[in-house]
């Protein structure tokens, strides 16, 4: 016994050294979000920026100027980033079209991966991504940061466990009084539907995982409108809408309206995002985290109370995941899942024509 108790503890030391060793990290991409991430982990404990990379000098000496105690190497060449030994884990940062080949080349490294949504931007892309991902021990995290919310998970905890009866029906939107600053650090990209995979995969992914998360599943099909509708040829050469609809259809029967806009003026009522999941008992607002009855008389019912929490939840979530290999909060299913439901929506929309799961044709 005193033998088992002496390993015991011998092996929870173990543990607590590689708990506190520093994880390498290298971050592509260091504009406009890049930035900011590379901030949050600058405060996380047990990190090291080891290596910086972007191609604009001026945000690479930025960059370095803030994580100038780690003394991290900068280059322009993400290629030579990942080869790094001292480099454990990768952040990808860079323009949407990028995602995908800077996480298949850091995957045929052995890096732990933390991609920037949208995971990437095109079917076919994804399911090469799948592909390569197979058999890979990589902690794999999408920055799908809803995911790590605490009131947002206990809340859809709540829906999964009845609380609103059989969900029947979502209504989400993400509205916005202002466009993309057209002459923004992110513009050279952005405006580009090539690169940024349009505003729907660029961005309404996040509210179109909220919506799948909430469901349990995700859509079979989808059908829409839209364009660029006011901002025309505004940046010049723009591609991307600036507003549209979309419906989808559920393979459980439940359906959801979504809408975009950069128009809604900021004095107009109901503006912003919010998404509504109704079901047989009621509906719960995802934005309040609360449950209103269909029953006349009762009162709403709050699903999950505000709490302190820890900074940047998602990026110590990824962490934490490397350390005792805990699930990672947005793996690489949950990513392409919520691209390909934008994607199929943004394909629905191009087309004009209903759009189907299978017409993806990506096998998760």
């Amino acid at each position: 016994m005193e033998r088992r108790l002496f390993l015991g503890a011998g092996l929870g030391a173990a543990a607590a050294r590689a708990a506190e060793q520093n994880i390498g990290v290298g971050m592509i991409g260091v504009g406009n979000r890049g930035a900011h991430v590379l901030g949050v982990i600058m405060e996380q404990p047990n990190v090291k920026v080891a290596s910086l990379c972007d191609i604009k000098p001026d945000r690479l000496d930025k960059a370095a100027t803030l994580a100038s105690k780690h003394n991290p190497v900068t280059v322009s060449d993400y290629r030579k980033l990942i080869e790094r030994s001292d480099v454990n884990a990768v952040f990808i940062d860079a323009p949407c079209d990028l995602h995908v080949e800077m996480a298949i080349a850091a995957l045929k490294a052995g890096k732990h991966i933390y991609c920037e949504k949208p995971v990437g931007i095109t079917a076919a892309s994804i399911a090469q991504l799948l592909k390569e991902a197979q058999g890979s021990k990589a902690v794999f995290c999408v920055g799908q940061q809803m995911r790590s919310f605490p009131q947002l998970k206990k809340t859809i905890s709540r829906i999964h466990d009845g609380i609103l009866g059989q969900p029947v029906f979502v209504k989400a939107q993400r509205h916005s009084s202002f466009d993309l600053d057209h002459n923004g650090p992110s513009a050279d990209w952005f405006f580009d539907a090539k690169r940024s995979g349009d505003v729907l995969v660029e961005m309404a992914v996040h509210n179109l995982d909220a919506c799948n998360w909430a469901v349990g599943a995700h859509p079979e099909r989808a059908s829409g409108f839209g364009g660029t509708l006011i901002w025309k040829s505004d940046p010049p050469g723009r591609t991307n809408m600036d507003g549209y609809t979309l419906s989808y259809d559920y393979a459980n029967g439940v359906k959801l309206s979504f809408t975009q806009n950069f128009f809604h003026p900021s004095g107009l009522p109901n503006g912003g995002q919010y998404t509504h999941v109704y079901g047989t008992k009621g509906a719960v607002s995802l934005d309040t985290f609360t449950f209103y009855s269909i029953e006349k008389g009762v009162q709403p019912m709050v699903l999950a109370e505000p709490e302190k929490e820890r900074d940047a939840p998602h990026v110590a979530a990824f962490f934490e995941s490397i350390r005792t290999g805990a699930k990672s909060p947005a793996d690489l299913t949950v990513g392409a899942t919520a691209a390909l439901t934008a994607i199929l929506g943004r394909e629905a929309i191009y087309s004009g024509n209903v759009t189907t799961w299978k017409d993806l044709r990506v096998s998760l």
